[in-house]
């Protein structure tokens, strides 16, 4: 792969003006800090220009533009990444796609869905609201869904529904060379050639610009049910989401969070749930059924410490429950302001979870920093927010060990070192130790598909 790049020159920047048109084009310093940060710590990295797109099609012309001079390209939605993905490393042309917002086509009878890349997940429910059926994938922030392809986000259903890798029936993308490719047809499964769409699941803008998706969804349940549910100690509560879900208990939803969570999101949200470790959880089925699962977890929880259930099935009260743990993160900035958040995640097999949260528990405890712990524990994966001030070297340096333990910790346990986060530019140090000689192989992958490294050059695997 080269690691030589062009420039957005005026020459470009007229080319490009001539796709999108004055009005979807700008150089302005406030455009182009926007379009290089993330919700992340990692320092902003603006563009040299901000195009805005509307079609496949233009997306296309833009790429051919830049690939012509070797200029990188990073592809912009909503933003809300987590691990320096915007970031224009090396300058290039952001390609913004909030305004291919379409809902091109659903196919009821199917339960699949076709839309652009920069409807969001908020977008699309509220379409398919009078259809019965709606998409479960929900990292919390009202994401794009073709930033969500490209992170291979999850969040608070995936341990029922699955993740974005499990519901991408199809994509088309736009190579590095300005090809448009389709990668599946709507067929639930197909053993027809590589599996290109998972391919692009996950690639983090590095392999080309996904500008159409097509995706899986669920009949909305007859039956829903929250709870909240404190325990005296982590311990207990951990140890009745892996048996939950050892039991086979098809439970929708189950989130940790430890009292310093519970501490501030009580302060934030105006709630006063006892400060003590807590599971956040949702029962989806028929009433009969959503029955017996709450019965069933209630007993496992409460031979394990749980108690102070509180119950919700009104869905004003079922949005207030999950809101406040939507705004966890905004909770955790809270407790200390004027810092800098670090989130950061890691997953482990269900059965190690217990012991990587006490050990990673511990380790917070002992370094002295304040870092609550909130996690999609059905599945295995929890994140830490350090919070932290940044002129302060030696808090920097803390948080940094205590993350890169809980990592190595992760990956001792045969996990990974980012659930759902993605790598971006924060976890490429962690890969080697992962996935050893298989780098090499994603380097071959995204040298033959983008000799040039155009697309997001810097993030997952160097040239």
């Amino acid at each position: 792969m080269s690691d030589k790049w062009g420039k957005a020159d005026d020459a470009l920047i007229q080319e490009l003006r001539a796709i999108v048109g004055g009005e979807r084009l700008s150089t302005s310093a406030a455009v182009r800090e926007q379009h290089g940060t993330d919700l992340s710590y990692h320092e902003p990295q603006p563009p040299d220009v901000v195009v805005f797109a509307a079609s496949t099609e233009e997306v296309s012309a833009i790429v051919k533009a830049c690939a012509a001079r070797r200029v990188p390209v990073i592809p912009f939605g909503t933003g809300t990444s987590l691990e320096g993905h915007v970031g224009a490393l090396h300058g290039g042309v952001s390609v913004d796609v909030m305004q291919m917002n379409q809902i091109l086509a659903v196919n009821a009878e199917d339960m699949d869905v076709t839309v652009q890349p920069g409807v969001t997940r908020k977008q699309l429910n509220e379409y398919l609201r009078d259809t019965g059926l709606f998409f479960p994938v929900d990292p919390g922030a009202d994401a794009s869904l073709g930033g969500m392809v490209a992170t291979r986000a999850s969040g608070t259903n995936a341990v029922r529904y699955g993740t974005m890798r499990e519901l991408v029936l199809s994509l088309t993308v736009v190579l590095p060379d300005g090809r448009i490719v389709r990668t599946a047809r709507r067929a639930r499964k197909s053993a027809a050639g590589y599996d290109l769409t998972r391919l692009f699941v996950g690639s983090e803008g590095t392999l080309g610009v996904i500008t159409e998706v097509t995706l899986r969804l669920f009949g909305i349940p007859e039956s829903i049910m929250s709870a909240v549910v404190s325990f005296p100690d982590l311990e207990g509560a951990v140890s009745s989401v892996i048996l939950t879900i050892q039991s086979g208990i098809p439970i929708a939803r189950i989130e940790l969070l430890d009292e310093v969570q519970m501490d501030a999101i009580n302060r934030y949200s105006g709630l006063d749930y006892p400060v003590q470790p807590t599971l956040f959880l949702e029962f989806h089925g028929t009433q009969a059924g959503v029955r017996e699962q709450v019965e069933m977890v209630e007993a496992i929880c409460g031979d394990l410490g749980g108690s102070h259930f509180q119950w919700a099935e009104k869905l004003e009260d079922r949005n207030k429950l999950w809101q406040a743990r939507h705004d966890a993160a905004y909770a955790c900035m809270a407790l200390r302001p004027g810092t800098k958040a670090i989130a950061t995640d890691v997953c482990v097999p269900i059965s190690r979870l217990a012991e990587c949260i006490l050990e990673t528990k511990k380790d917070i405890q002992d370094s002295g920093l304040l870092a609550p712990i909130v996690g999609h524990v059905g599945d295995g994966n929890f994140h830490l927010v350090f919070l932290v001030d940044p002129e302060n070297p030696d808090e920097m340096a803390r948080a940094t060990a205590v993350n890169d333990r809980m990592v190595m910790r992760a990956l001792a346990m045969d996990g990974t070192c980012t659930g759902e986060h993605g790598v971006g530019v924060g976890k490429m140090k962690f890969l080697t130790a992962e996935h050893g000689d298989a780098l090499s192989v994603m380097r071959a992958v995204k040298a033959a598909i983008d000799p040039d490294n155009i697309m997001n050059p810097g993030k997952i695997v160097s040239a």
